[in-house]
């Protein structure tokens, strides 16, 4: 059985995005602001999977696209001040960069779905605000993206 709630709308606890309108028995999401940060690395690798040419110690040129959402300070404006972002993921780079990719902590196989994986979690642990990672390899036409 029905019963009639009369125009009220329930609004979930500040950290919830949904707003849930009884009136018009819809469902919205709050607006939210996101801000990218891009960096570059250059590294190394091999994979023991794929084609043969992956096997041997092979090189790419790296462009990672860090997105961060949420409210803006009411103070400020801003949703994370950019050179806060750019300390963290400088960091990030310096880690990465001009390295062998098999060589770091936790990466695992250095495929281009874990290193944007470990971005994202590089990111998010010093950034709660980091929903997506885009890694991408321009010269080969690939991208990978990694959010939740």
């Amino acid at each position: 059985m029905l019963r009639q709630v009369q125009h009220e709308a329930l609004h979930l606890s500040t950290e919830e995005r949904l707003v849930l309108d009884w009136s018009g028995m819809s469902c919205q999401t709050r607006a939210m602001i996101e801000i990218t940060q891009e960096f570059t690395f250059d590294a190394a690798h091999r994979l023991d999977a794929g084609a043969p040419e992956n096997r041997r110690i092979h090189g790419h040129s790296f462009y990672a696209e860090v997105t961060l959402r949420g409210e803006p300070d009411s103070t400020t404006g801003m949703l994370r001040e950019f050179g806060a972002v750019k300390e963290v993921l400088g960091a990030i780079a310096g880690a990465l960069d001009h390295r062998l990719l098999n060589e770091i902590a936790d990466l695992g196989s250095p495929t281009l779905e874990n290193i944007t994986r470990w971005i994202f979690e590089s990111a998010r642990a010093r950034l709660p605000e980091v929903v997506r990672v885009r890694v991408r390899r321009p010269s080969y036409g690939e991208s990978c993206t990694y959010e939740e």
